[in-house]
């Protein structure tokens, strides 16, 4: 499901609030998408990116982000 209000979410290592999360991508918040069942979203969109979530998965649960361009003629 998409959800255009931030919902926080734990790995191992990290918990992410709203604040912490555009901090750390350097853009504002607009939607996630949170499949049923699951914890961590799978994407987040943000004014100018689709940040892909990635499960690092050995021994801990932790994430990785990748941010896509939604625009990239304008950066």
């Amino acid at each position: 499901m998409i959800l255009k209000e931030w919902k926080e979410f734990n790995t191992d290592a990290e918990s992410y609030s709203q604040d912490i999360f555009e901090h750390q991508i350097g853009d504002v918040f607009e939607a996630m998408y949170l499949e049923e069942g699951h914890d961590i979203p799978n994407y987040i969109w943000t004014k100018h990116y689709t940040i892909v979530i990635k499960p690092n998965t050995c021994v801990i649960k932790d994430i990785s982000f990748v941010k896509v361009p939604r625009h990239p003629s304008t950066l």
